[in-house]
């Protein structure tokens, strides 16, 4: 059957989670079929919601149709199996593309012809139970929305003046990833360019808005870190300073931001001009806030002081200790 073509082509799966060794799969079967429907199984207590799959199965392999199915399946009974597909399917595909030991029987069931393809794991070294186990190492087999999802999010956060972009910079740099700079920065400057100096609390929304925007878009080209300078929780602190009272809606918003890992960078350096800054003579107790906000979320926190070179071998160690030597695998530029 090696050219054979086909009219309707099936793919079934959990993909759990859909890395390129599916997506060969689906091309090879996309190459030989006038349509191809790749039917995603999911179940509630799946590590990855089933919807997020489905989704990232649409982006990675446009061509196909991508049909999920609720969690009433038997996981192993091909025969349930065939039946379900006809009827999910209005009818009995023409070809079953696999790479399992179920895929014969499978097709049989409903009367279809049975494609193998890499069995043996050679033309894509990948499994899902390896994405899973193992992201970093599976690193080069994962398209950009697997990517996104994985990737270790570090945010460096500090008061004014404290070296967060110049280590951000210099850790994307060492490590070899992306890394995300302060959209707040940047709004500031269009702000007091204008002769604004009254800040709103839905400002802090449009901010935290775009910087996760910018975040995620980030995530998907990172190298296993994606290095972030600030983020929406580091914001919350910043309409402390501007504002003055609590805001419930970005607070809810920050306490459901992405962070693996914080750094705040010490303010033992010298304060620096720039233009933009005015809070000089509150650096040191906005340290003090973002200290005493870290002890009370989640995710493990450093403190970095010393030299610019002394905070990033810190920070590679920290990193090196969290996750293992293959966080920071040099970019093989896939």
């Amino acid at each position: 059957m090696s050219g054979e073509r086909f009219g309707l082509g099936v793919v079934v799966g959990k993909f759990l989670p859909p890395h390129r060794g599916h997506r060969y799969l689906i091309e090879t079967a996309l190459s030989r079929c006038e349509r191809v429907v790749v039917i995603v199984c999911g179940k509630p207590v799946d590590p990855i919601p089933p919807e997020l799959r489905a989704g990232w199965l649409r982006e990675m392999v446009p061509q196909a149709e991508v049909m999920l199915i609720d969690d009433r399946y038997d996981e192993n009974d091909s025969r349930v199996w065939a039946e379900n597909t006809i009827g999910w399917l209005g009818r009995a595909p023409d070809v079953v593309f696999t790479s399992e030991d179920y895929g014969e029987r499978y097709a049989s069931y409903m009367g279809s012809k049975h494609v193998m393809v890499d069995q043996a794991r050679i033309a894509v070294p990948c499994s899902g139970t390896a994405v899973r186990s193992d992201p970093f190492a599976m690193w080069d087999f994962m398209d950009p929305p697997l990517r996104e999802w994985y990737a270790k999010r570090v945010v460096i956060l500090g008061a004014e003046s404290t070296g967060t972009t110049t280590l951000s910079m210099d850790l994307a740099a060492t490590i070899g990833t992306s890394w995300v700079g302060e959209y707040g920065r940047e709004y500031s400057a269009i702000k007091q360019a204008g002769g604004e100096s009254e800040w709103r609390s839905e400002e802090f929304m449009d901010i935290v808005r775009e910087q996760t925007r910018r975040e995620d878009a980030a995530a998907r080209e990172a190298n296993r870190i994606l290095i972030c300078d600030t983020n929406s929780f580091a914001t919350v602190q910043w309409h402390r300073r501007y504002v003055g009272r609590p805001f419930p809606e970005l607070e809810t918003f920050a306490a459901n931001c992405r962070a693996d890992l914080y750094f705040l960078t010490g303010d033992e350096i010298p304060f620096v001009q720039d233009g933009l800054r005015d809070g000089e003579h509150l650096r040191h107790e906005m340290h003090q806030w973002f200290e005493g906000s870290l002890k009370s979320q989640p995710a493990p926190w450093f403190l970095l002081r010393g030299s610019r070179e002394e905070r990033v071998k810190q920070a590679l160690q920290i990193i090196r200790d969290l996750w293992g030597p293959g966080a920071l695998v040099p970019r093989n530029g896939s």
